[in-house]
């Protein structure tokens, strides 16, 4: 290892510091500009929220397996009860095709015969949050 002369110690500290004397912070005043849309988009959203509950509908659960049989499935199913919502959930490792969004388990278990003669493995579902 090189042993620097006193004389480029003496250079390297003062230019160090010299330099170090022009080195400016962040400046505290920082501002966020945000769009007033955004906020009343927001608000919009948080009045729909709350009606909307998931723990008190009831699913019904047509297919549980791979992605394609999934889209494949959730398509047919959309093309012969157009009248029912049908959506596709992940859950590792599978994908679940869910279908309606039933208030009361009467509702659910009229739909589920319906769908019963179609589907094999249907199951009535509760999802949590």
């Amino acid at each position: 290892m090189r042993i620097l002369s006193n004389r480029k110690f003496v250079f390297y500290s003062l230019l160090l510091s010299f330099s170090s004397c022009y080195i400016i912070a962040q400046n505290q005043n920082s501002g966020l500009s945000q769009d007033p849309k955004f906020e009343q988009l927001l608000n919009e959203k948080r009045k729909i929220n709350p009606s909307l509950t998931v723990n008190d509908s009831y699913k019904i659960q047509i297919y549980n397996g791979g992605s394609e049989n999934a889209k494949k499935t959730l398509n047919e199913f959309k093309q012969e009860f157009a009248a029912i919502d049908a959506t596709i959930v992940f859950n590792t490792p599978n994908y679940k095709v869910w279908v309606g969004n039933f208030r009361t388990r009467i509702e659910a278990e009229r739909n589920l015969a319906d769908i019963k003669d179609r589907y094999k493995n249907v199951l009535l579902i509760k999802p949590s949050r």
